[in-house]
């Protein structure tokens, strides 16, 4: 790693998030609690900077996802804000398909994946002038163009992904550099988490998202959160093997 690079890398980003902070007010960041988001925890509290952190506690996350928010209290002395599905839906949801109906169809793993995730997200987007993600280029082929600063059109807002052009070891190298607290999953071979029973390790040499979603076509494995283009990522119906 050239550390140089690495340096103009940081500052970059650190002015990408004093830009939103002072351009962009009020904006939330959107975090997942995995390493590329504990990076912009990091960088957003020790900066002081007056960015509120959501996460979104979709009832089916790890136990090792949530007590990173322990963590970040214990770290920082801040408390991230959930924000939860209606339970109403879930319930309706699991009462006419099943708990994990997800596994079925792509059509009901995407109703999963709104329900738990994207009417929460709107939730907290409401009333704010930009969010901020922990999107990189890097992860998958959904997310090769990514830009550091969109326009999502479908929430009437500037959305920013500022570590858009960090590879996985920048994060890493930030991380145990700085002694930025960590989800233990990824010592255990997940580089990307979600939710428990829609994630599994990797195997060397695979993609770092093919955790996510592994029954479906990696060309589209988004939930729904995410714009392209001023619309939603479409996901193409796969053959679909039994989850391990």
């Amino acid at each position: 790693m050239n550390i140089a690079d690495f340096d103009r890398l940081v500052a970059a980003t650190k002015e990408t998030l004093a830009r939103i902070a002072g351009d962009f007010s009020p904006a939330v960041f959107a975090s997942s609690l995995a390493a590329e988001d504990m990076v912009l925890t990091d960088l957003i509290l020790r900066g002081g900077l007056p960015i509120a952190i959501f996460t979104l506690e979709t009832g089916r996350l790890h136990q090792e996802t949530l007590s990173v928010l322990d963590r970040i209290k214990e770290t920082y002395g801040t408390e991230v804000t959930l924000y939860k599905p209606e339970p109403a839906a879930v319930d309706a949801y699991v009462r006419q398909n099943g708990l994990n109906a997800f596994y079925d169809s792509v059509d009901l793993r995407k109703e999963c994946c709104r329900i738990r995730k994207v009417e929460p997200l709107n939730r907290a987007l409401a009333g704010n002038k930009a969010w901020v993600t922990g999107q990189r280029r890097a992860q998958s082929t959904t997310r090769a163009a990514l830009d550091v600063q969109e326009n999502d059109e479908a929430h009437g807002m500037a959305k920013f992904n500022p570590l858009a052009h960090w590879s996985e070891e920048d994060v890493w190298h930030y991380i145990r550099t700085n002694n930025v607290p960590y989800n233990p999953l990824h010592d255990k071979g997940y580089p990307s988490i979600g939710c428990e029973p829609c994630t599994r390790a990797i195997q060397p040499g695979e993609d770092v998202r093919a955790g996510r979603w592994w029954w479906e076509n990696p060309e589209s494995k988004e939930c729904g959160l995410h714009i392209v283009d001023g619309k939603l990522i479409r996901i193409k119906p796969a053959a679909q093997p039994t989850p391990a």
